[in-house]
């Protein structure tokens, strides 16, 4: 052959040897896959089969469990709230929320960082000496012998929920441990401590009320139908609610106040003003009649502070007459001269020196009803 002819024969030989061994991995490849195919199909409708087996058995024993007594299936109906308790409790609730809310400022008591009140349980009662604002009118510190309510909501125990605070002001509540000293805080402080003593429950929501008061009193006397101690439901009430409680009498006409270290109140019951004065616990009232008006007088002008109708009595001298109307405004040897009806309807008139009287030179007059003084200054 010819050497061209030859390479051509080789050429066409490689070609074809070539495409065989492509032909050939190319079916391998094909087949494997075709094996492995069927075999994750296989194991998907298994797992898939299992899932659902599973799920027809869950169903299947809820539709059982639901079903009635004819065998049709029904969802179950939920019980009926009761509404009663269900109030209640959410009554108690916000009444406790709200104590929570409104802590008062304790005494010795400091805010931690989580807003827990801290408590150092030595609290005492305010001084009846402090001045008396019209916000005691809206709370109310406890004190011994007050009975108070206490309440955990959701305890409905059968125990009693009424204790009585101690002479000495302390609180024994078995939940809480130890006596707790509990005079001087208002009913909100008390919930606030107690919810800090209290172990056994968590985060309880106590709500303390006050049942019987018995701490807060004053005593009235006088003009009144029914005399006596009467009970404060406040740190402080208006005159005129004690008035009403003990039925004052037509002809009464003032009210005397007295409070331990202070200057005695006196009220006139005709003013409503006067009426709205705030009583506080240990004040002693005393209601008495309106004094008669005085029916005899004497006059006073010239250089005096307050001139004018001053009323008399027997006895009243000159140097009296002219304290009461506010000495004079002159000097001190001022003259002083004093005019009354004589016979027959004239002035009679006799001329002093209030020097002389005042250094015992000469006697201090006695007046009459009527008189006249006229007090002339010095030039």
């Amino acid at each position: 052959m010819r050497p061209g002819t030859i390479m051509k024969t080789l050429i066409i030989a490689t070609s074809v040897l070539i495409a065989a061994m492509a032909t050939a991995t190319s079916g391998q490849v094909k087949s494997v896959a075709s094996a492995n195919k069927p075999a994750a199909s296989k194991s998907s409708a298994v797992n898939q089969s299992s899932v659902n087996t599973t799920r027809a058995r869950v169903l299947g024993n809820d539709a059982k469990a639901a079903s009635g007594n004819n065998g049709s299936t029904s969802l179950p109906t939920p019980p009926k709230p009761d509404l009663k308790n269900h109030t209640e409790t959410a009554r108690l609730r916000r009444t406790n929320e709200d104590a929570e809310q409104r802590p008062a400022k304790l005494p010795g008591a400091s805010r931690t960082a989580s807003n827990n009140i801290s408590l150092s349980n030595n609290a005492t009662p305010p001084s009846t000496n402090a001045p008396v604002s019209p916000a005691a009118t809206q709370i109310y510190r406890v004190g011994a012998n007050d009975v108070l309510d206490i309440q955990i909501v959701g305890n409905s125990g059968k125990d009693s929920t009424l204790f009585t605070v101690g002479e000495r002001g302390l609180l024994e509540y078995p939940l809480a441990g130890d006596t707790l000293a509990v005079v001087g805080l208002t009913t909100a402080e008390i919930a606030a401590l107690l919810r800090q003593r209290i172990k056994i429950f968590e985060n309880p929501a106590v709500v303390v009320t006050v049942r019987d008061y018995a701490s807060h009193a004053v005593m009235i006397t006088g003009f009144v139908a029914a005399p006596g101690r009467k009970i404060l439901h406040r740190e402080a009430v208006p005159l005129y609610a004690i008035l009403a409680e003990a039925l004052v009498f037509p002809e009464a006409g003032r009210a005397t106040i007295t409070r331990p270290g202070k200057a005695p109140i006196v009220a006139d019951l005709k003013d409503s003003n006067h009426t709205s004065t705030l009583v506080i616990a240990g004040d002693v009232i005393k209601v008495s009649g309106v004094p008669p008006a005085p029916s005899e007088f004497f006059f006073v002008g010239g250089a005096i502070s307050s001139p004018g109708q001053k009323p008399y009595h027997s006895g009243l001298t000159l140097t009296q007459a002219l304290l009461a109307s506010g000495g004079t405004t002159g000097k001190a040897d001022a003259r002083i001269r004093i005019s009354r009806l004589g016979p027959k309807g004239r002035l009679i008139t006799e001329d002093h020196n209030l020097r002389k009287i005042q250094t015992g030179k000469i006697p201090d007059p006695v007046l009459e009803k009527g008189d006249r003084i006229e007090v002339i200054p010095v030039n």
